[in-house]
């Protein structure tokens, strides 16, 4: 295996909205930078993807830009960092904010946050670690509303359909809005983006849109089962509230060899000792 393969992913990490729906939370800071036990979210989505071993990041900020930017330079002093700013955060979408990255992420692998999810490392070393080409991360005990982005796949866990319409009877679950994008695939779909985002009717289509784009065309995107594994999505205050109790303790950024260590002495004590 070369370098170029064992090289962890860049992530990129769409935080350019405003939180309009979580009400008084926000008006005194990003909803990015709300705390959730202890550390707020965005330290959470950086510091898990430093444990996982990524060291190059893209933040695509818009509403209060500075004050996330001045964050995570005090925060993480050292770390690479690109920031791009949607000057247009007010009037479009995911899929919009992630076309922008393009001319840093260019041909190279990456994994896709959106700011408001918070979740265990766990989740994203089980990403990390997957050898299929583009991979959506899959809760299959969601609850499947009208609005959640659906998938269907088949028992290889290659996926057929993407978006909210698709019959939650059918779908494997929910999409959680973190997704590993392959170094040949990125090309394609950020010339997809930029070919749907050049008419404003679409600008606030998510990325999903035109990840089903390119499975309709015969890219190859695959399913990541992670039911069972902790995360939410931070919409309202409702799920403010959730993600506290989910998530208790501030985040550390842990080694692999910690990591696994830890791991040892939950499944056996005994030999932990």
């Amino acid at each position: 295996m070369s370098n170029e393969m064992k090289r962890a992913p860049m992530a990129v990490i769409l935080a350019a909205g405003e939180g309009s729906r979580l009400g008084s939370l926000t008006d005194d800071s990003p909803k990015s930078l709300l705390p959730v036990g202890g550390s707020v979210i965005l330290e959470r989505i950086i510091r898990n993807c430093l444990s996982c071993g990524m060291s190059q990041f893209v933040l695509v900020l818009g509403h209060r830009a500075d004050e996330v930017r001045q964050f995570v330079d005090k925060t993480f002093r050292g770390i690479r960092v690109t920031y791009v700013v949607n000057d247009r955060h007010r009037e479009t979408g995911t899929g919009y904010s992630l076309m922008l990255a393009s001319s840093v992420v260019g041909a190279t692998e990456f994994i896709k946050f959106n700011s408001d999810v918070v979740f265990d490392a766990k989740i994203l070393r089980a990403l990390v670690d997957s050898q299929l080409t583009n991979v959506l991360c899959i809760d299959g005990n969601a609850a499947l509303t009208g609005e959640k982005v659906k998938v269907m796949a088949d028992q290889q866990m290659r996926i057929s359909q993407i978006g909210q319409s698709v019959d939650p009877a059918t779908a494997l679950g929910e999409s959680i809005g973190i997704e590993k994008i392959s170094s040949s695939t990125a090309p394609l779909l950020f010339a997809a983006l930029k070919a749907t985002m050049d008419s404003a009717v679409q600008w606030q289509d998510p990325c999903e849109a035109t990840y089903a784009e390119l499975v309709a065309n015969g890219t190859a995107f695959h399913a990541l089962d992670i039911t069972g594994m902790n995360w939410t999505e931070i919409e309202t205050a409702d799920d403010y509230a959730a993600a506290n109790a989910m998530f208790g303790s501030p985040v550390t950024t842990v080694s692999r060899w910690q990591q696994n260590a830890q791991d040892e002495a939950i499944t056996n004590p005994a030999r932990a000792k």
